[in-house]
């Protein structure tokens, strides 16, 4: 049993994700996409906590949904920030890969409150 929402995987893996995109874009001078970037990461881990904090496995499910299409939003955007060069392949791949398994911890708690 969880008792605090800073106690799931997810959202621990989503704070570590953003603290890293927030690194990464800092420099970036493109504030409107910098800024979409960075509310996209933090919309992952501010829905896992505030669907956490709701109590209920229903209300859970659906911050969880919002969360992951949150992830979908930052793989998204991380694409187009390779192709303008905004970061490497390196940054880019390692940002990519924990978004994905960001996702797929989500996928797997959300199967887990049907």
């Amino acid at each position: 049993m969880i008792d605090r929402f800073e106690d799931i995987i997810g959202w621990q893996k989503s704070k570590f994700l953003t603290l890293e995109i927030y690194k990464a874009f800092q420099h970036v001078k493109d504030y409107s996409f910098r800024d979409q970037i960075q509310r996209a990461s933090v919309s992952i881990m501010n829905n896992i906590a505030e669907g956490f904090e709701r109590k209920g496995d229903k209300e859970f499910k659906k911050f969880l949904f919002i969360a992951k299409g949150s992830a979908g939003e930052v793989r998204s955007m991380l694409d187009l920030a390779l192709e303008l060069k905004y970061i490497t392949k390196d940054h880019f791949n390692a940002l990519y890969d924990c978004s994905l398994e960001i996702s797929k911890i989500l996928s797997g708690l959300i199967k887990s409150l049907k």
